[in-house]
């Protein structure tokens, strides 16, 4: 009987080189010409969890790398499989996620802008990803495997953070190699991310202007989040008795109780003008983009302190001292270089904020929502992640839900449908330890009804909160205040509860009243579960203007 080993060949090198990176589990959907890779996988110690939709995979990827804040790995095949991740990337560029796409080509005597007739064949399918990833890594040849996937793994972890894409050909994904297996020590370098501190004089720069101020205030953004730089932003608030708002991506970028919490109510007026009425706002790891500026309403009277990762978004929307760098080593930096000041009526004027907002809401006959939203937090372990889809209730979480010490995610980088549960089963995927929760309407939830078949049979930890109000909400409000009518928001769907038993996933209906009890006991369960919300909510009216216009 022979013990010869199975030839080595270029897939081998593949996940030889991401598990010498520390690759622990990669996502993905085998193709035809990627089976070179998927062959590898069963000879490797990595974990392979296989959704059943490409746009869906790299969800899951990208949530599995947000919750882990290192890369993961998303395999997927050929031209129509390629092209079905480009909303996932998207996302993953918009949130700053590290997700490393590697996907197969047509046979190399097909690349190169001919016509050969391949199956899956595109004339330049690099050129679909450029104005998304942030690096394209081209393999021709499979001694060029370890040193292409090493690069791309450095340039997703490279401050801001991203997704990447590699293209190997079939025929090099299946040529024998009779190189050594890939190891740890050469390539290690490109596992660690580089370190991008601030530069000294810009911070003190900051930290004068920050002492000169009268009403200092810090805007928090996902930045803040993604560094770990939590106890910084929160030391750096109390040395200045500055309060604090975190923008969507931001929530849990600091305590949502603490007394200098302004919390996120950014598309209230009111939080608008208390930010613009700061003689100096520290902006720390966002872009002041459209929901984070409350829909570039947002006028500064004082002077901007921006910290940002991303050398693009600085100054990008306002005039800033502008500080590029990572936010947990700039706000390290600043916390270290003010100078703290006794506490003054800030604790109070955040407070007299919040009540103010919450006399608006409160103004709007808006129980039945913050009732709902209040169960899912209270039946929500507060150590458990949850992932939002674009829904009216996740319009709600972003300014109103409180992570405590697990997270809230969206889709609300590029803001496409269909995110929350393959995220949700990403996340899982990293830590079955905890349920997960995920959070959809009925139209996001079609999008993702084959994942059922995933929760079940990885057997993840994930409960699906699926709030039915019988087509697309927040497009039917917006059609109706904008045109007085709606076109192609109702929508036909099935019994989710009875779907959800035909894939062998425990399902319940429930009532806003029931809501508490029925989450809580499906999140207490093993493996995956569902629970459906008939309910037709509505969102609190914004105040995007200027209170005087």
């Amino acid at each position: 009987m022979s013990t010869t080993p199975p030839p080595r060949t270029g897939g081998d090198l593949v996940v030889e080189t991401l598990t010498a990176l520390g690759a622990g589990t990669v996502f993905g959907l085998p193709g035809q010409h990627a089976l070179g890779v998927f062959d590898a996988l069963r000879r490797s110690p990595l974990a392979y969890v296989g959704l059943r939709v490409e746009n869906n995979a790299g969800f899951a990827a990208d949530a599995f790398a947000r919750v882990t804040g290192t890369v993961a790995p998303l395999l997927v095949s050929t031209g129509p499989g390629a092209l079905m991740t480009l909303a996932a990337l998207q996302e993953s560029a918009a949130a700053s996620a590290p997700v490393l796409g590697i996907a197969s080509q047509v046979p190399s005597a097909g690349l190169g802008g001919g016509r050969r007739g391949y199956l899956h064949e595109l004339r330049d399918q690099q050129a679909a990803f450029r104005d998304i990833v942030k690096s394209v890594h081209v393999v021709r040849a499979p001694s060029q495997i370890p040193s292409a996937v090493a690069a791309a793994w450095e340039s997703a972890l490279a401050a801001p953070c991203g997704p990447v894409w590699v293209e190997i050909p079939q025929d090099v994904l299946l040529a024998p190699v009779t190189l050594p297996p890939v190891q740890a020590r050469s390539v290690s370098s490109a596992a660690a991310p580089r370190p991008l501190a601030p530069r000294p004089e810009l911070t003190a720069e900051a930290a004068r202007l920050l002492d000169g101020a009268e009403r200092p205030v810090i805007l928090a953004g996902g930045g803040v989040v993604r560094a770990g730089a939590q106890d910084a932003l929160r030391a750096l608030a109390e040395e200045l008795d500055a309060p604090v708002a975190t923008t969507f991506g931001g929530k849990g970028a600091f305590p949502w109780e603490h007394p200098l919490s302004l919390r996120s109510w950014l598309e209230d007026r009111h939080t608008t003008d208390f930010l613009e009425d700061a003689d100096v706002l520290l902006v720390a790891g966002s872009g002041l983009g459209e929901l984070s500026s409350n829909y570039h309403t947002f006028r500064p009277r004082g002077r901007l302190v921006q910290i940002e990762a991303d050398l693009g978004k600085l100054e990008s929307n306002h005039p800033a001292l502008g500080v590029h760098a990572d936010a947990r080593l700039a706000l390290e930096a600043l916390a270290a270089a003010v100078a703290p000041r006794p506490r003054g009526d800030s604790a109070r004027a955040a407070a007299a904020l919040l009540e103010r907002v919450r006399a608006r809401i409160d103004g709007q006959g808006l129980d039945l929502e913050q009732r709902v939203l209040r169960a899912v937090r209270d039946a929500l372990p507060d150590d458990s992640p949850s992932f939002w889809d674009m829904t009216i209730l996740a319009y709600w979480a972003w300014s109103a839900f409180d992570p405590r010490a697990g997270a809230m995610h969206s889709a609300q980088g590029a803001g496409g449908l269909g995110y929350g549960f393959p995220a949700a089963l990403g996340a899982a995927a990293a830590d079955r330890t905890r349920p997960v929760l995920a959070v959809s309407g009925d139209g996001g939830a079609m999008y993702s009804i084959a994942e059922l078949a995933t929760a079940r049979q990885y057997d993840l930890p994930v409960t699906w909160l699926v709030v039915d109000d019988g087509g697309y909400g927040i497009l039917r409000e917006y059609m109706t205040d904008a045109f007085g009518g709606t076109t192609g928001t109702e929508l036909a769907r099935p019994d989710f509860a009875a779907l959800a038993e035909s894939f062998g996933v425990p399902a319940r209906r429930t009532t806003p009243d029931r809501l508490r009890e029925d989450l809580s006991a499906a999140l207490a369960e093993p493996g995956p579960s569902v629970v459906v919300l008939p309910a037709l909510l509505r969102m609190f009216a914004p105040t995007h203007l200027p209170a005087e216009s």
